[in-house]
Formats: C-alpha cells, structure tokens, sequence
C-alpha cells in the first residue's frame, strides 16, 4: 500500500509552482483548480494541470477539481483525466448521488482514454455540515474512493465555528471520520491543512493530534509543511524499536502458552500486538 503522509496543494495555474510541487517530498502532489484559482483563470489552469502532469516525478500526482455542482467540474475531469493522473480530489461532497455521479464520469472517462476502469483514485472532502451527516451514506455507496479527506476551512465557515489554534472545535467531525472510516472498511482519513504557515510548532501539534485520533495523514498548503507533517506521520526509530521488541516477546511468550505479558513495565496482550506489527507493516511498506 503506498503512503500517504503528506498531500501538498499547489495552483495549477502557476507554472513554476506546478514544475515544483512534485520535487518537495510530499507523498502526493494536488495541482489544485479550485479554491487557488480565480474565475478567469480556471481554463487556463485546466490546461496548464494537464502539461504538468506530463513531467516527471517521484510521488503521485492528483488534481482538485471544482465542486460538482459548478460549472468547471465536468471540463475539468474532461480535461485532466488519462494515463498520467493518479487520482482526483473532489471537494465539498455532501452527498452519495454527487459522488456516484463523478465516479461514472470517471469510468466513462478512463474508458476513452483506453487506462483501467477504477485505476484513478476519487479522493472526497468533507467540508460542510451536510456532508459530514451525510458521511455514512457517502462512506457505504458502493464508489471506488479508498479514503476520505476533511477541510475545515469551509467546515468551519458553513458551521459558524471559530478555527482556534488548538482545534478542539474539530473533534467532533474528525472523530466522525475516523470512526465512519474504519467501520465502512475504508482507509484511516486525511486530515485538514494547516494555515498558519510560519507556525511550525503548531502544525506538528495538529499533526499529532490527527495522528492520535486516527488519521493517515495531512493536507499541506506550503512546501515547509512537508517535511513537519511526513515526520509526524512517520513512526520514530524508537517506536519502531518498541514494535519489534513488543512483537519478538509476545512471540515468545505465546510460544510458552502465554498470551499477556510486562514489556519495559508496560502490559501487552493481542490488541497492542498488533498495534505493534502495524507499526512494523508501516515502515516497510515506506521503505
């Protein structure tokens, strides 16, 4: 399974931007239409993702394309859609009918273009009130997405919420992700951006936060993001120590017929077991 840490959005209209965005280090490079590009720009921008697309890279390369319900959405996956895209980010789904639709238009797409049905991935965000109570029904419609994302900045507009730095106004919606996820058999989500873009410190804090609620990863708006929200996400040597220590003892000890034992003070029975060789699947699954 490939790693999804970082999400890095860039405008596709600016073309130095777009030549950058795939050399950062993000795990995934979203050469954005929507919210970054104005009215005026949003053909040209159309144009100028599908020749970036084109270029080389190291990481995947997806596009956000404008809402379902505006006028871009269908010239933009028009536009975009072939051998080279890896996946397209749909903003502000609230329902499973305008998600279904985007997938049959992608099918119908990929067809034309001669590459594998299902072979593009359709990355949701969950930006509105209605579509985070419409979220098990988008979750369980039957679609090709793998995974969710969440955006509060809109969230946070259509809610009337105050953004503070601490987010705890976002534990609720990111809970719900996480839980609704898991249960509809989904990948771990992907979290919210950052935008307090000098505030390092804080991004990492957020990160943590995402990381301990149960997120996979983190949508980045500026390329020093990168590196904070990847580490973050990535677990440390001495996790990676503990992992394969907790895993040989419990080995061991089941071996002996033992199914509970103390590492470094600490018990450890099946569910930390296999919190352990998660641990372990991830960072090889990295390497």
């Amino acid at each position: 399974m490939s790693s999804f840490r970082s999400f890095l959005f860039t405008p596709a209209n600016h073309v130095r931007h777009a030549e950058k965005v795939f050399t950062i280090g993000a795990d995934v490079a979203i050469l954005d239409l929507e919210d970054a590009v104005a009215v005026n720009e949003k053909k040209e921008a159309r144009n100028k993702a599908a020749e970036a697309l084109q270029r080389p890279r190291c990481c995947q390369a997806y596009v956000r394309v404008n809402a379902m319900d505006t006028e871009f959405c269908l010239d933009d996956l028009e536009g975009v859609v072939g051998p080279a895209l890896d996946g397209v980010m749909l903003p502000k789904v609230e329902s499973a009918a305008s998600l279904l639709a985007a997938d049959w238009i992608l099918t119908q797409l990929e067809r034309r273009a001669g590459i594998t049905i299902g072979s593009i991935d359709l990355l949701p965000i969950i930006e509105t009130g209605a579509g985070l109570m419409a979220l098990e029904e988008i979750a369980k419609c039957g679609s090709r997405i793998r995974r969710l994302a969440f955006g509060a900045g809109d969230f946070t507009f259509d809610m009337n919420m105050i953004w503070t730095a601490d987010e705890r106004e976002l534990d609720y919606a990111r809970s719900r992700l996480v839980a609704l996820s898991r249960a509809t058999g989904l990948e771990a989500p992907i979290d919210t951006i950052w935008v307090d873009i000098p505030n390092l410190d804080g991004l990492r804090a957020s990160a943590e936060t995402a990381l301990q609620m149960g997120f996979q990863g983190k949508l980045c708006i500026h390329p020093t993001q990168v590196p904070v929200v990847n580490d973050a996400f990535t677990p440390s040597d001495e996790a990676v120590a503990y992992a394969r220590k907790v895993v040989d003892a419990f080995t061991e000890a089941e071996a002996a017929g033992s199914a509970a034992l103390l590492v470094d003070g600490k018990f450890i029975d099946y569910p930390f077991v296999y919190r352990a060789q998660r641990t372990l699947k991830m960072v090889k699954d990295m390497a």
